[in-house]
């Protein structure tokens, strides 16, 4: 007999999402982006953080402060990172991500054709530009859809070291 208890296509979506988050060495806010595909095929996975080549030793993960002195004029988004590092046309997809796109965010996805938007966490609902994300979604027709549970990801590493 078959298992009946596995995960959903958008578990299982959001779960990549959870586990490209873990990648993100911002001490605050770790989130996490998958693309998938209609054929239900993952075409881009992102996290956020600085850009290539940028040294995360050198550059600011602070919230507060002079802006220059802060990460915000640095760091990649998620979203941004899974549409530029996709594989193939997002004309479409769907978009996996942890957190509720921001405006920025919101500009990169209706461009890139990504046709709904699956999220969890809202909790900068009510902001200005979560305002604005949630109108140029509406405008543009793009679906929106929060997921009404939390994923939770728990992986563990062996780094090499021998098991007993």
């Amino acid at each position: 007999m078959k298992r009946s208890d596995v995960l959903s296509w958008d578990q299982y979506f959001m779960a990549m999402a959870h586990l490209s988050a873990k990648r993100s060495k911002d001490p605050n806010t770790q989130v996490g982006a998958c693309i998938v595909n209609a054929q239900k095929r993952v075409v881009g996975l992102g996290y956020n953080g600085f850009p290539k080549g940028c040294d995360d030793d050198e550059f600011p993960w602070e919230r507060e402060g002079e802006f220059l002195n802060t990460k915000y004029p640095y760091v990649v988004h998620a979203e941004l990172n899974a549409i530029l590092n996709s594989i193939q046309s997002l004309s479409g997809c769907t978009i996996y991500v942890s957190l509720f796109p921001c405006n920025e965010c919101a500009k990169a996805i209706i461009q890139s054709g990504i046709r709904c938007v699956v999220y969890e966490s809202d909790k900068y609902n009510g902001t200005d530009e979560n305002i604005a994300s949630k109108k140029m979604f509406r405008d543009a027709g793009v679906e929106l859809v929060q997921l009404t549970y939390q994923t939770h990801v728990d992986v563990q590493v062996n780094r090499g070291e021998k098991q007993s």
